[in-house]
């Protein structure tokens, strides 16, 4: 008979869970499951799936319709707005003219003005300009540059997400001194998450890792974990970590509260910084979904929920980018 509480309540019912209190030096060390041979074969899988040559840039909500944001991928300035219809463009940031900054420009009409000359640009384009293939998930917003390397797709490589009428999500943006495959590999490496995390995580154990060879389809991390909402108080879940493309990955919860509910880690390479070492945007979204009837409550408290998300995932991207930069000075032997 399973545990039950002092109501006589099934344990199992409630989302979060009374957890012993444990010291961190106390934790059950990872450094023997940690197998860099591991973490390396996932990244070069990971590397070599093709991405259609698309770029996730920045928060859906970051793209409007009353100014210009500018953007940089892959060293090259580029200009977004929303048109009359609410539809996405983008495309080079210079202005053909003169080489004025787009982003600086006016909006009229759904058109992108140059401050500069009075240059008018549209969906369809203008003089000396040509928007770029982009898309809008509703999340974040993709631009394509089809000199990246590969046969270019008509979409993203998007991975299944919760119904928007059953979700709530945030997105943070954060820039770090390395390489896209650093931030993968951070996230390929879910051994750390209670060690360096442990405001965040505990009892974190991995269950699962890909095997490397050919012949191995379930090429996922699983892992139990309890998200702390406090010194005694958790949430446990079973999490997977996938990588649809080579500058993503995916934690999808497959377990316990919040079941279906993704985060989507995009590494995004900016170009290099005026000290040429290079940047790489982390543009992370996620997105909530729960069965619980007050997971409506939620959602209907977005504004004042989002914000506690975002701050939330900015604090571990703050200790995962040292993570990733020092990997990536140690490949580079800056250090």
């Amino acid at each position: 008979m399973a545990d039950r509480d002092d109501q006589g309540r099934r344990p199992e019912r409630w989302p979060v869970r009374r957890r012993p209190r444990t010291r961190w030096a106390e934790q059950e060390p990872t450094v023997g499951q940690a197998d860099a041979a591991v973490i390396g074969a996932a990244l070069k899988r990971a590397r070599a799936r093709p991405s259609g040559n698309w770029f996730a840039v920045a928060p859906s909500g970051d793209v409007r319709a009353d100014r210009p944001l500018g953007l940089r991928v892959l060293g090259r300035e580029l200009v977004a707005w929303r048109d009359r219809a609410g539809a996405v463009v983008a495309g080079p940031g210079a202005c053909p003219h003169l080489g004025a900054p787009l982003a600086r420009g006016r909006i009229v009409c759904g058109d992108l003005v140059c401050r500069w000359h009075g240059l008018r640009l549209t969906s369809d384009g203008g003089t000396g300009w040509r928007p770029l293939p982009c898309h809008d998930d509703g999340v974040l917003t993709w631009i394509r540059l089809d000199q990246a390397g590969e046969e270019p797709s008509p979409r993203p490589v998007l991975p299944g997400r919760p119904r928007p009428a059953r979700s709530l999500h945030a997105v943070i943006r954060a820039v770090g001194v390395c390489e896209p495959e650093d931030v993968v590999a951070n996230r390929l490496d879910p051994w750390h998450g209670a060690w360096f995390h442990p405001y965040s995580f505990t009892r974190l154990r991995v269950t699962r890792v890909p095997l490397d060879g050919a012949g191995d389809t379930d090429d996922r991390f699983l892992v139990e974990v309890t998200y702390r909402l406090g010194p005694r108080l958790g949430v446990p879940v079973l999490a997977e970590f996938t990588c649809p493309e080579p500058r993503t990955v995916v934690m999808r919860i497959v377990e316990g509260e919040g079941a279906g509910s993704v985060v989507e880690t995009h590494a995004t390479p900016l170009g290099p910084g005026r000290d040429g070492r290079p940047r790489t945007a982390v543009i992370e979204a996620t997105i909530a979904t729960s069965e619980r009837p007050g997971f409506a409550v939620a959602r209907a408290a977005a504004p004042v929920v989002r914000p506690l998300m975002r701050r939330a995932a900015t604090r571990l991207w703050r200790d995962d980018l040292a993570y990733a930069e020092r990997r990536y000075a140690l490949r580079a032997g800056t250090l």
